[in-house]
Parts: structure tokens; C-alpha cells; sequence
């Protein structure tokens, strides 16, 4: 993606939580004409001394583990909170409005998990991202269900060989930083989430 300097993230523990945060990604492949093709799903996290790995899957019928398949490097991304920038943020009028954001960009190496004991190790840890008690409740169902369930998915891992993150958040602009946290801070509850993030940033507010 477009990343100007000033608001290039250096440091690997703010992509990996907004990751963590904003788990719902896009996948983005080429599909077998060479156009691009995108699938929206939840990933999960795990970093080692390897690097960083997500983990997925997608319904079988969805061709989109074909071309993972077949080309196995790939592009996920994960946005985060966004928010309009007013030009009142700034002391003086020749200003023009503006668009925050922060966002993740991953190029990643996709290996696809099908085996069954894989597959079902795979759901449990994206059931522990989202709703713990609920694997009480999947390892009580019907053998004969749950693999019938396994075998309408495809796990993937995907190793992030590169990894961009922006944080776009007027830290150029210093003169709107004061009013601009004031109003997302007062703002709905993505503009809130903002203003943590111009905090984590290490933008001053005042």
C-alpha cells in the first residue's frame, strides 16, 4: 500500500494488535483469469520465534483454497478504526477534510491444513478467539455431524513473509493534534477507538 514515512508503524506489537483487535480480514488471491479475489474472514494471530502466522479457513465450495493451492503467495489485510478528519481540527482555514486510519498489510506464504485432527485443532483456536465456552458445546456433538462440518471447510496457515502497518493519524500535522483527540474522544465509537490509537502512537493530545 501507499506508506509515507510518518506514517509507517515501526514497531510489530501495534500490527499484531490491531490484528488481534480487528480479527475480520481480507484475503486477497488471483484467481485462474489473474484478477484479484477476496474472501472476508476472521483470522487468528500466532507469533513465535518463526514470525508471524494466521490461521483460517473457508467453506469448500469457495474456490478460494484453489488459488491458494496453486499460488500460494497472497495478501491479507485487517482494517481498523477510521474516521473523518474535519478541517476545524486545525487553528487556521486554509485547510481541507481528511480521512484517519489504521490499517495492517500482509504478504503471506498460504499452506492449507485438510486433515480432520488439523482442521478441528484449527477450530478450537479460533473458537478461543471469539467464544471459549462454546468448545464444551463442539466437542459434545455428534461424531458423525462434526465431521461432516470438518469436511465442509479448508484450513489454511499463512506465513506473513512481509508485514506493513499505517497508522494514519495527522501525526504530520501537529497543530491539529490537541483538537483533533478532543473531538475523537468525544466522537462515536470508532472515532473513540482513534484517539486510543493517537495515544498508543505516542501523539500528544495537549
Amino acid at each position: 500500500m501507499y506508506l509515507p514515512p510518518q506514517f509507517a508503524a515501526k514497531d510489530p506489537q501495534l500490527a499484531a494488535t490491531l490484528i488481534r483487535e480487528n480479527p475480520l480480514a481480507s484475503l486477497i488471491s488471483c484467481d485462474d483469469e489473474g484478477l484479484p479475489f477476496v474472501t472476508h474472514l476472521p483470522l487468528h494471530l500466532e507469533e513465535s520465534d518463526g514470525g508471524l502466522v494466521l490461521l483460517g479457513h473457508c467453506a469448500r465450495p469457495n474456490p478460494h483454497w484453489r488459488y491458494l493451492q496453486a499460488r500460494p503467495r497472497a495478501l491479507v489485510t485487517f482494517l481498523g478504526p477510521h474516521a473523518y478528519v474535519s478541517p476545524k481540527a486545525y487553528p487556521d482555514l486554509q485547510r481541507v477534510p481528511s480521512w484517519n486510519y489504521v490499517a495492517v498489510h500482509c504478504t503471506v506464504q498460504a499452506r492449507l491444513v485438510d486433515d480432520p485432527n488439523d482442521k478441528d485443532a484449527l477450530l478450537k483456536t479460533l473458537i478461543g478467539d471469539h467464544e471459549p465456552p462454546y468448545a464444551q458445546q463442539w466437542r459434545s456433538l455428534p461424531e458423525d455431524f462434526a465431521h461432516r462440518m470438518l469436511a465442509g471447510i479448508v484450513g489454511f496457515e499463512l506465513q506473513v513473509t512481509e508485514l506493513q502497518c499505517k497508522l494514519k493519524l495527522n501525526q504530520h500535522r501537529p497543530e491539529s493534534h490537541a483538537a483533533l483527540h478532543a473531538a475523537y474522544a468525544a466522537g462515536n465509537e470508532r472515532e473513540r477507538e482513534l484517539a486510543g490509537w493517537m495515544e498508543r502512537a505516542g501523539i500528544p493530545a495537549a
